[in-house]
């Protein structure tokens, strides 16, 4: 498979596409979307003197993010790009082993629109990935480390991977998939990391060191023929059926990247570290813009709250992400891996809303929080609750109010709006009128690999459809209320499962907490709570009704409070659809 425009199922094969594949001008550079369309609607020029002037060599060029590691690396070749254990790499070194993995991967057959997979944890092989495989304008595949075999096999045969890179820790699934695949070629490339020591025996043919010392480190890549032309393949989390895969394309991984840096924001130099997996939306394209801003990346195989203290304080650690998973791992840690550092910590959030308490508990480790919102199909984060002044003056409990919303769009999508599903126009913006929230622009994905009626479909209307249901307030920021598959409804009524877990999230003995739809004879359905508790406290199920009849509407409190561990995704997600049928038996 090769991803081009008579296969990959882009919008520009839909009706509502905004992505257009630009055409070429006589000085054979690709002239912008915009551009081309205006000169179907107009003509030669008829007394205008601007449109004579057209986009030529000189003056546009495909806007993709491996551009950022050529720049960095010819302006601060000596500073440190990536550390991993004890070893670091210099922008030359890190940008000469990106070349040296786009050479061999060409001497390997590789090229324009294949596919290169990769189950990595983060670690340096993870990051040069991200530059070295579209240098040759072949498309990334960065595979979630927790699937199963049979998952795994699926997206290498979908996505009809020529290449897999991956880490000997997941010789137990990767071996098992690459069985199913049979005799498909593959070429299977080993990373043998120093720093894990655990189970696990080689599963491919060669060595990741050994592979690119084979490669030339000067090697000349080009740009991409189209900044529409696909960079990465991201597979949804497949909870209803086989994951889908989504397309990104360099405009838009490049505008992200850019995005991040505008909405944070991210310095020069940031020293960052990988707590959140680069390969859940490549890593919010924080890979890409990190390094566009010579920044500093440690890598981190699994999140340690002792090592990530350790590391904050002896890298001065700048910036970094995770889901509230993370957040928590880092309050409750033990007094005696906690660490005091010089200043303050950025990090940003995603997933549930961030208590009060969370946030006043990250303030005190010395961490500011900020709170985003995306998705795989819109290339990381989409919105952010963007500080304003006046949120400084407020007490706790109403700050966190306005810090826990998804807020406003970032700096980079065209246009985002909480409107009807089927008309696509807004809803009032009161803070109660719930809608879809629907988004346009150059971060929206290229669609669904193959799947051209779900493409179809996210796209209605000229919009992504994102099947999160929100309010809008009169500020302009937005607020989830659930997932449209989430809403519980009883007896009629509308209950939503984040308003019932931000009650449960205000008991002092949860940690975790999830609320799903239980099945009910006379209500049709009513709030299931599943609970995890904190380390070493205890706490009943009486005593969760108890407390969410203080908070909550008598009609919203859980019938049903179930206490125990709760499964998570590789990301930091609740598993929402293991505990509905878990709901389901009770």
């Amino acid at each position: 498979m090769k991803f081009d425009k008579r296969k990959a199922p882009s919008a520009r094969k839909t009706k509502t596409s905004a992505l257009k594949r630009p055409a070429r001008t006589p000085a054979r550079v690709a002239t912008p979307p915009k551009r081309r369309a205006a000169s179907r609607r107009r003509p030669a020029a008829k007394g205008n003197m601007f449109d004579v002037l057209r986009p030529v060599e000189a003056n546009y060029a495909p806007l993709t993010p491996i551009s950022f590691l050529r720049r960095s690396a010819e302006i601060h070749p000596e500073r440190t790009a990536a550390i991993h254990g004890s070893r670091r790499f210099s922008y030359r070194e890190l940008y000469a082993r990106a070349r040296r993995l786009a050479s061999v991967l060409a001497k390997r057959g590789v090229s324009r629109g294949d596919t290169v997979s990769a189950m990595l944890p983060n670690v340096p092989a993870m990051l040069e990935a991200h530059f070295g495989v579209p240098m040759l304008g072949a498309v990334l595949n960065t595979i979630n480390t927790r699937l199963d075999a049979d998952t795994v096999a699926y997206i290498l045969a979908h996505g009809e991977a020529k290449v897999l890179i991956t880490d000997r820790e997941y010789a137990g699934v990767v071996g098992p998939a690459l069985k199913q695949l049979g005799n498909r070629s593959l070429l299977v490339v080993d990373v043998d990391d120093p720093l894990y020591q655990g189970p696990g025996e080689r599963v491919g043919s060669v060595e990741y060191e050994d592979f690119i010392a084979a490669g030339d480190p000067a090697f000349e890549w080009r740009l991409p023929a189209s900044e529409s032309q696909p960079i990465a393949l991201n597979y949804t989390s497949g909870t209803t059926g086989r994951p889908k895969g989504v397309v990104y394309h360099h405009r838009g991984t490049f505008l992200e990247a850019i995005g991040n840096i505008m909405a944070w924001p991210l310095p020069p130099a940031p020293v960052y570290l990988w707590t959140l997996p680069m390969f859940h939306c490549n890593g919010w394209c924080f890979p890409w813009s990190v390094t566009a801003m010579g920044g500093t990346q440690i890598c981190l195989r699994r999140v340690d709250p002792a090592q990530i203290f350790t590391m904050i304080v002896e890298h001065g650690v700048t910036h970094m992400c995770g889901a509230p998973t993370v957040l928590s791992l880092l309050i409750n840690a033990p007094e005696d891996q906690k660490r005091k550092f010089p200043r303050v910590v950025d990090i940003q959030t995603g997933g549930s809303p961030p208590p009060a308490k969370v946030i006043k508990a990250m303030e005190e480790l010395g961490f500011r929080v900020t709170h985003i919102y995306g998705m795989t199909e819109l290339q990381g984060p989409s919105t952010l609750a963007e500080p304003q002044e006046a949120w400084k003056s407020l007490p706790l409990e109403q700050r966190a109010i306005e810090m826990a919303r998804q807020g406003v769009r970032y700096p980079v999508v065209e246009e985002h709006i909480v409107g009807d599903s089927k008309t696509c126009t807004p809803v009032p913006k009161d803070g109660t009128t719930i809608g879809e929230i629907l988004i346009k622009g150059n971060t929206v994905m290229l669609g669904y690999l193959k799947d051209r009626k779900a493409t179809a479909e996210a796209f209605a209307g000229g919009w992504m459809h994102t099947g999160d249901l929100a309010v809008c307030h009169p500020n302009d920021y937005v607020e989830i209320k659930d997932r449209a598959k989430d809403i519980i409804i009883s007896g009629g009524e509308n209950i939503s499962s984040v308003e019932v877990e931000i009650a449960l999230y205000k008991h002092p003995a949860t940690l975790f907490a999830a609320v799903v739809a239980r099945p009910d004879d006379k209500w049709g359905e009513t709030p299931c709570a599943f609970v995890q508790l904190k380390p070493g406290v205890n706490a009943t199920e009486e005593e969760f009704i108890a407390f969410c009849r203080d908070k909550l509407a008598r009609y919203k409190v859980p019938r049903k409070v179930v206490l125990g561990p709760i499964p998570t995704t590789a990301t930091g997600k609740i598993q929402k659809y293991v505990l509905r049928e878990r709901a389901k038996s009770l």
